[in-house]
């Protein structure tokens, strides 16, 4: 198995990434991903063993992929507000539906963890360090609502997220930062 070009790597995931969003996760093929990479049949497998490790590190570059910039994370580590709060999850959400066919693909991932165990272990450690770096940085802000605050905000944004890629005509851009807007609201106390 190639370890040696790290960047030839990356590109089979994004083509993964790519091909799962597309064909689900049944056209995830050896085959599929050299197509859509656009390099010579028989690539992909010479980067991964199976098609298990395949799924497992997907998960992982989707979750690279998704890393917000350090302006983001600095602010929010920064003391936080209700309205600085719906900027910060406006934020999430639009960085997240801008990556249209990794969101569709984790879907995709997803549904596939329940049928493979490895995988439903690396989602589920994913999302929970996620959900427990939210919470933490949650708390730092002073904000009252604790966590479950953040969690109704996990909850509430990932379905608006889920319409926004998959039924976009229920609601369009606008309505979305509204809704954002009385998540947070509804979620954080107004005294805060």
């Amino acid at each position: 198995m190639v370890r040696a070009n790290p960047e030839r790597r990356q590109a089979l995931l994004d083509a993964s990434i790519e091909v799962l969003a597309r064909d689900g996760a049944r056209g995830l093929t050896f085959r599929a991903v050299d197509k859509e990479a656009g390099v010579p049949a028989g690539t992909a497998s010479n980067y991964f063993s199976n098609r298990d490790e395949l799924l497992v590190q997907v998960g992982h570059r989707y979750y690279e992929r998704l890393i917000p910039g350090e302006d983001v994370v600095a602010q929010s580590r920064q003391r936080q507000t209700r309205e600085s709060m719906t900027e910060l999850m406006t934020e999430v959400v639009e960085r997240v539906t801008g990556f249209r066919s990794g969101y569709l693909a984790v879907l995709e991932l997803r549904l596939e963890a329940t049928r493979r165990p490895e995988l439903q272990a690396l989602l589920t450690e994913r999302v929970r360090a996620d959900l427990d770096f939210n919470v933490a940085n949650y708390r730092e802000s002073g904000l009252p609502g604790g966590e479950d605050a953040v969690v109704l905000l996990y909850l509430a944004l990932n379905w608006l997220i889920l319409d926004r890629l998959t039924l976009p005509g229920i609601f369009d851009e606008k309505r979305a930062a509204e809704l954002v807007r009385t998540a947070v609201e509804r979620a954080i106390p107004a005294d805060a």
